[in-house]
């Protein structure tokens, strides 16, 4: 499963509807652009967490971990590990 591509592509159909998601760049700031508010992160949390099966209420939420589709592609790849330990307990 290609991480980026599935986050891309959310991205685009939540928040740029008129954006291919090819032409999202991972390091475009999605804050500081307008495309995230505050609800918006909500909105994207939840949809990780039932996306990827992550506990993000066990997780440290901080804002970094959301402002670029590279952030979040990092947030979910280091919380993949948890997830999975905890669907293994």
């Amino acid at each position: 499963m290609d991480i980026t591509k599935v986050i891309r592509e959310f991205v685009v159909a939540e928040y740029l509807p008129d954006t291919p998601p090819d032409e999202l760049e991972v390091d475009y700031d999605l804050f500081r652009n307008g495309v995230v508010n505050s609800l918006d992160l909500l909105r994207l949390i939840s949809w990780l967490k039932d996306h990827f099966g992550i506990p993000v209420d066990e997780l440290d939420i901080v804002p970094e971990n959301f402002r670029t589709v590279a952030a979040i592609r990092d947030f979910v790849e280091s919380a993949l590990p948890a997830a999975a330990e905890r669907t293994f307990k």
